[in-house]
């Protein structure tokens, strides 16, 4: 048996905290895990922000319910899980991928919580478990799945080195550059013709 391990920003969706950055005109939202690796010094920058600019959490929702889906992703995930069971592996909130979840179809999404206070701010956030991309990868394979991984950030290279097969897709250079052993893909179709050519090999043995 084969599983397919998915980001979801960057891959099937626009980063959200670009978008809200745009949306706010407050530049410094534009920072995400292509830039910063550590994922808990980039979301202190982000509740710090948050705070700083008086914004809660339905400020954010507002942002992503007038998102879409990438061109072609629903597409390429369809197509995806009619032949492969697929995951999608995020370090964004419940609490912000709703609505995008409905737009895909509703794939199986493994994520984290926000700590929200009484007057709607953001006060803290709750990982489901620290690095719990390659740990879900790990989870699979210790129930002899076969993995294969795509992302595009520095917080799905533990992902990507632990799956039997890992691939970026829509990556910057610059993780690119840091990371040269995973094959780049920019466009579904070659990360489609990436993933099952990993699957042909793998039950090749």
């Amino acid at each position: 048996m084969q599983v397919v391990c998915l980001d979801l920003e960057g891959v099937l969706i626009p980063e959200i905290w670009i978008e809200f950055a745009q949306r706010t005109a407050i530049p410094e939202f534009n920072r995400t895990t292509r830039d910063e690796p550590d994922y808990d010094k980039l979301m202190r920058f982000r509740l710090d922000l948050l705070k700083q600019h008086g914004l809660k959490l339905a400020d954010i929702q507002n942002v992503i319910a007038g998102m879409a889906p990438m061109d072609g992703a629903r597409d390429f995930l369809d197509e995806l899980r009619s032949r492969f069971q697929v995951i999608i592996l995020s370090d964004t909130f419940y609490e912000f991928a709703e609505p995008m979840m409905v737009q895909l179809g509703r794939p199986t999404l493994f994520c984290h919580k926000l700590v929200v206070d009484a007057d709607g701010f953001v006060a803290d956030y709750q990982l489901r478990q620290p690095d719990q991309k390659r740990h879900a990868v790990n989870a699979l394979k210790s129930l002899n799945y076969q993995v294969i991984a795509a992302g595009d950030s520095y917080n799905d290279t533990g992902m990507l080195g632990a799956a039997d097969a890992g691939f970026f897709i829509h990556p910057p250079e610059s993780i690119v550059a840091q990371f040269p052993q995973y094959p780049v893909n920019r466009s579904y179709a070659e990360l489609k013709a990436s993933i099952d050519g990993a699957a042909a090999r793998l039950l090749q043995g």
